[in-house]
C-alpha cells in the first residue's frame, strides 16, 4: 500500500524532543505506509531554507507560496515566479484567503491569491488553496483567474457539501485532513461522503491537527495512515483502495508521474 501526505509543513516539526531529524520523519512515516509527501512553504524565505533541509530526497517534493496569514508585508512576486520554476516545485501555496485572523490585511491576501494562480498557469502548477471565513471572494477569485488553467486544491477542507458540488464543478481536489475524525465535524463527513473518490486527497498539515486518537499532540507524516483509514469507513471502501485512489489523484493533480512515487 502506498499514501501520500498531500500537505505537511517540515519546517515545523519537533526535531529537538520527538524526532531525531527528517530521516526519522520519513522512515516513521514509511512504516506506516506513508511514502511520499508534498513540503508546503508559507513565506519565501522559507522555502528558501527549506529547500536544503529537504535535499534530493526523491521521496519528497516542494511548493513555493506565500500563506494569507504572512501577508503584513508586501513581498515581490517576480521572486515568487523566479522561485517556483524550480523544477522540485510541484505547486504554488500555500495560498488563498484567511479573514478570520487577518481581516485587515483582506487586499493584500487577494492580491497575493490572484498572482499565485496566475504564476501556476504560465508554469502549470496547481495552487494548493487555504480558505477561512473567505468562502465568496475565494471561489470568485478562483473563477476569475480562470484557475481550471493550472488546476489545484482546497486543502484542510472545511466547508460544507455546497461548497465542494461548487469546486469539483471547476475541475478541483479537495484534501482532508485530521479535521475529519473530530467529535463536532458531522457537517464535514457529509461532504466527505459526497466526494468522490477520484476527486479526494489526504493530508496531516503536520504539524498541526492531529486526527483522533493523537489529537492535542503534534502531528506528523505518519498520522495520514489514521485520517486515510478514517476516511476509507466513511467512503465504505478498503484503505487500499482509498490509499490507490488518492496517491493516483495526487499524481495526475501535481504531475508526479506514478513511477516517481514507486507505484
Amino acid at each position: 500500500m502506498f499514501l501520500v501526505d498531500s500537505h505537511c509543513h517540515l519546517d515545523g516539526l519537533d526535531y529537538e524532543k520527538l524526532h531525531t531529524d527528517l530521516d526519522d520523519v520519513v522512515a516513521k512515516a514509511a512504516a506506516r505506509d506513508v511514502k511520499f509527501m508534498l513540503a508546503i512553504s508559507t513565506t519565501l524565505p522559507g522555502f528558501k531554507a527549506m529547500k536544503p533541509l529537504i535535499g534530493d530526497r526523491p521521496n519528497i517534493a516542494l511548493s513555493c507560496g506565500v500563506h494569507p496569514l504572512n501577508q503584513e508585508e508586501t513581498y515581490d512576486f517576480a521572486e515568487l515566479r523566479a522561485l517556483a520554476a524550480d523544477p522540485r516545485v510541484v505547486a504554488m501555496g500555500e495560498t488563498g484567503l484567511d479573514y478570520h485572523y487577518q481581516p485587515e490585511t483582506k487586499a493584500r491576501q487577494q492580491a497575493s491569491f490572484r498572482e499565485h494562480i496566475r504564476v501556476g498557469r504560465d508554469l502549470n502548477k496547481p495552487v494548493i488553496v487555504h480558505t477561512r471565513d473567505a468562502r465568496e471572494d475565494t471561489l470568485a477569485i478562483l473563477r476569475e483567474e480562470q484557475v481550471e488553467g493550472c488546476g489545484g486544491v482546497l486543502h484542510c477542507f472545511t466547508e460544507d457539501r455546497a461548497t465542494a458540488a461548487t469546486l469539483l464543478d471547476m475541475g478541483f481536489y479537495i484534501s482532508f485532513s485530521g479535521i475529519v475524525t473530530f467529535r463536532n465535524a458531522e457537517s464535514l463527513r457529509d461532504a466527505a461522503r459526497y466526494v468522490p473518490l477520484d476527486r479526494m486527497l489526504v493530508e496531516t498539515d503536520s504539524p498541526y491537527l492531529a486526527p483522533v486518537p493523537y489529537r492535542g499532540k503534534e502531528n506528523q507524516p505518519a498520522y495520514t495512515r489514521d485520517v486515510a483509514e478514517y476516511m476509507a469507513v466513511l467512503k465504505g471502501v478498503d484503505i487500499e483502495t482509498l490509499a490507490a485512489a488518492t496517491t493516483q489523484n495526487f499524481s495526475t493533480l501535481f504531475h508526479v508521474p506514478m513511477t516517481s512515487l514507486g507505484g
